[in-house]
């Protein structure tokens, strides 16, 4: 081998070396503010495979739980402002916090970014089987013809299913206990067991109660009915205005990140939720899957902030923080 051969082959393997020792990218990042096994982070879940594939990257889903979903935006706050670290959030943590705590540790106008809508998720108005009511209209009239309050129960103080109870109440007039509880588990124990009458609960969360004949669904507070429970009419279709709460779920980004990769993202997104396979087994949870546009979610979000917080405010909800 002359010397001219065997320089080469060492520039050759040098170069390999050089190459096969550069960092591989950094995997994506979707931010769970809540627990493993809940809801939020089922979907988080469903959509990092495919998310994954389109991207051609790895997705990590991290749950950051605790402090009402601040310890998750944090998370995002201070990580670079590049789109590779995305949010997560019911509307609890992005649209009705603010109103519900006088001091938090993030703005949405401020910190945050929409990219697109993930999922929706109506309130499905239950009771247990022994109840005789076959509808919500049956309900509010057996409870108008109670002299004590009715208790309702839900997921805690300031929660959607919370809100949704102060919505049938205004539009309704009824004399409504509210019973909060530490989540939706230990409160739909208790509706099953008959020690409140009746909830307002994620379609998600009561899904397969009510198809295993354990819950008795009464109305949908949506504009429409869906497709999981197709016979449950709306509130407004039973004579009940006012009634309507979604808890979408939302991919936001830092505030810093370029529009352009928002926009590169969105379009992501809306492959991912247009996937058969995502999109059915999405709606089998009981949740309905919904690509918006940056602009259209940052809408959502200032409609959804503004009304929870005249809520709020009217009923002088506290939360202790």
């Amino acid at each position: 081998m002359n010397k001219r051969t065997l320089l080469i082959r060492i520039l050759s393997l040098s170069f390999g070396l050089a190459v096969n020792a550069q960092p591989a990218k950094k995997p994506i990042r979707i931010i769970v503010a809540f627990a493993a096994g809940g809801p939020v982070d089922f979907v988080a879940r469903t959509i990092a495979d495919p998310l994954a594939k389109e991207l051609g990257r790895v997705v990590l889903v991290e749950n950051r739980p605790g402090a009402s979903g601040a310890i998750g935006a944090a998370e995002v706050i201070r990580a670079e402002p590049d789109g590779e670290t995305m949010w997560i959030t019911s509307v609890g943590a992005a649209a009705i916090n603010p109103a519900l705590f006088e001091k938090m540790s993030y703005d949405m106008n401020r910190d945050f970014s929409a990219v697109s809508l993930v999922v929706n998720n109506v309130e499905l108005f239950v009771t247990n089987t022994k109840n005789p009511a076959n509808d919500a209209a049956q309900f509010i009239a057996a409870v108008k013809s109670k002299k004590d309050a009715t208790p309702i129960g839900s997921s805690g103080t300031g929660s959607i299913p919370h809100l949704a109870m102060l919505q049938l109440q205004d539009s309704t007039g009824l004399d409504l206990l509210h019973v909060p509880y530490n989540g939706m588990a230990p409160a739909l124990t208790d509706l099953m067991g008959g020690q409140v009458d009746a909830e307002f609960a994620d379609v998600p969360a009561v899904i397969n109660y009510v198809k295993g004949g354990r819950l008795k669904p009464l109305a949908i507070a949506s504009k429409h009915r869906i497709s999981q429970l197709p016979d449950v009419k709306t509130f407004e279709e039973l004579g009940i205005r006012a009634v309507d709460s979604n808890n979408w779920y939302g991919i936001f980004v830092s505030s810093k990140t370029p529009r352009s990769v928002i926009d590169q993202l969105n379009k992501n997104f809306k492959k991912v939720l247009e996937n058969p396979a995502t999109v059915t087994k999405l709606e089998q949870s009981g949740t309905e899957p919904k690509w918006s546009t940056p602009d259209e979610l940052t809408a959502i979000l200032k409609s959804d902030t503004q009304k929870w917080a005249k809520l709020i405010k009217d009923k002088n909800i506290k939360v202790n923080e």
